[in-house]
């Protein structure tokens, strides 16, 4: 595909479903794509995790950022874990989300090394302890691979519902190019046809899956 909507490599999913509501109903979509991931076995995450890794390679994300911002799987999410645990290798300098403690619905984003401490948020997710000299500004980031419950073809992401990154990237809107790469991580049963679209929502360069690489050209 071309033009508006994204391009890609297009392969078959091992828990393809699709659903199908009329007007769209953004919870019922949650709720349905979320049920998909939570469904997978643990082989079934672990090959996707590596599938998932193979797909990143392959598209030589790992020779063009070095200030990158990943996450901790949780709730089915595709895992990142071998993609940071490449980029650790290269010297890339890798950064979790962590809830801002003073503007609320906002994240900051901290340095992962080895030496990192964790502690569990109000959601039960891990995220470094905070560290100011840990810290870089969003805008500085070149590339952040974020988390998602559903994707469409024309680029649009359905998230948990918290509204995290579109507050904290809104910026992104407002301008077509610029830093950081926003690219989404799904597994590729988390595709839909399509998905209703805010105007709040954070626009997304690329989605990931294990299964292909789309980009929004």
């Amino acid at each position: 595909m071309s033009g508006s909507g994204i391009s890609g490599r297009f392969f078959a999913s091992d828990c393809h479903d699709t659903i199908t509501l009329n007007p769209p109903n953004r919870q019922a979509l949650r709720r349905h794509y979320r049920s998909l991931r939570q469904q997978l076995s643990p082989q079934q995450q672990d090959k996707a995790a590596k599938d998932l890794l193979r797909q990143f390679t392959r598209a030589g994300l790992q020779l063009k950022h070095k200030h990158v911002a990943l996450y901790l799987a949780n709730d089915g999410e595709i895992n990142p874990a071998r993609i940071f645990g490449l980029l650790r290798k290269l010297k890339r300098h890798c950064y979790l989300p962590v809830l801002h403690p003073v503007r609320e619905g906002h994240l900051l984003f901290c340095r992962a090394d080895p030496s990192t401490r964790y502690r569990r948020n109000r959601f039960g997710i891990k995220e470094p302890c905070l560290s100011p000299e840990k810290r870089i500004p969003t805008r500085l980031l070149s590339l952040v691979l974020l988390p998602l419950v559903a994707f469409d073809l024309k680029g649009n992401r359905l998230g948990m519902g918290g509204g995290f990154y579109d507050r904290s990237f809104a910026f992104k809107t407002a301008r077509t190019g610029g830093p950081p790469k926003m690219i989404g991580l799904a597994h590729e049963c988390q595709k839909a046809e399509q998905l209703p679209a805010a105007s709040w929502d954070m626009p997304l360069d690329a989605i990931l899956t294990d299964r292909g690489f789309y980009t929004t050209t």
